[in-house]
């Protein structure tokens, strides 16, 4: 599998960042391995803690800081591009991440890609203090207020959730006007906000990737109806691969899943549905010792 299919499709890869391949050893090998086989980008998430009582999947259970991890990924590479998917913007003041993120496209020269999202679980809301009924509203904002925090100094921003007075904000990202600015959601007024004010869409681990086009519709139809062209927006799947493990349903054959034929017929139809980009994420494969073999036969060379 090329890291860009004939249909130039661009193929990323997510990072290991959850559970036992999480080391600096992994992230830096993979990173780099990446990088010579030619994949587009490199991709982290977020997950700062669960319940002691619920278990929400291994890939959840021990998770390194998103940010961080892009940071250091940034040092070992050169051409790929670095994205979040996502950051839940309530955990954060607009500053705080804004200046993060701002360093870590300054460290990587311009590779960043920033994904947001609102969050969804309460735990966590409780843990960092922020509202979970405001969650939709408190996105929206942050994403003008980040853009605000970007731009030329002196800056200012106003709103229901950030105020920032008159103020110098060094240093900037290295790309201008702002890193692009990805929003996550599966919800219809969550995917509507992203043809509204986003740069482009990120779909989630849980993502039927079969029915994927009505999502990418909706995004579509609401940039037109902000007077935006649907054609520069985004569409970035995390694709959770399980190659040689047929995984069926009641609708059939999982997306991403089966012979590596099958994945690729599979990577030609996300990309017909108007998917414009798909990370390859192993973190989210059930058996995280088998996603490490898989690893290990792509950076040896096997198909």
């Amino acid at each position: 599998m090329s890291a860009v299919t004939a249909s130039h499709l661009t193929l990323g890869f997510g990072l290991p960042v959850s559970g036992g391949w999480a080391t600096p050893g992994s992230v830096a090998a993979v990173a780099r391995r990446a990088e010579e086989l030619g994949y587009a980008s490199l991709w982290s998430f977020q997950r700062v803690l669960v319940p002691a009582d619920e278990d929400y999947g291994p890939q959840y259970r021990s998770v390194l800081d998103p940010v961080v991890a892009l940071g250091f990924a940034a040092a070992v590479t050169e051409r790929p591009r670095l994205g979040v998917a996502t950051i839940c913007t309530p955990y954060f003041p607009a500053a705080i991440l804004a200046k993060q993120l701002a360093t870590v496209d300054v460290l990587c020269r311009g590779r960043l890609d920033v994904g947001l999202g609102s969050g969804w679980a309460p735990h966590e809301f409780a843990a960092v203090g922020a509202s979970l009924a405001r969650r939709g509203a408190q996105t929206e904002e942050f994403v003008a207020a980040l853009r605000a925090l970007w731009a030329d100094d002196p800056v200012e921003f106003h709103g229901e959730f950030t105020d920032v007075p008159p103020a110098r904000m060094l240093p900037k990202p290295v790309q201008r006007p702002a890193p692009p600015i990805l929003l996550g959601g599966t919800a219809d007024v969550a995917l509507r906000r992203v043809g509204r004010i986003a740069d482009g869409w990120l779909s989630s681990s849980r993502q039927d990737l079969r029915a994927i086009s009505a999502a990418i519709g909706t995004v579509h139809a609401a940039a037109a109806e902000a007077g935006r062209d649907p054609a520069t927006l985004r569409i970035v799947t995390r694709g959770v691969v399980r190659l040689g493990e047929d995984v069926r349903d009641d609708a059939g054959r999982r997306g991403l899943t089966g012979s590596a034929e099958a994945v690729r017929d599979d990577l030609g139809r996300l990309h017909e549905a108007g998917v414009t980009e798909v990370f390859l994420d192993l973190n989210f494969v059930p058996r995280e010792s088998r996603a490490c073999r898989w690893w290990r036969r792509r950076a040896a060379g096997a198909p």
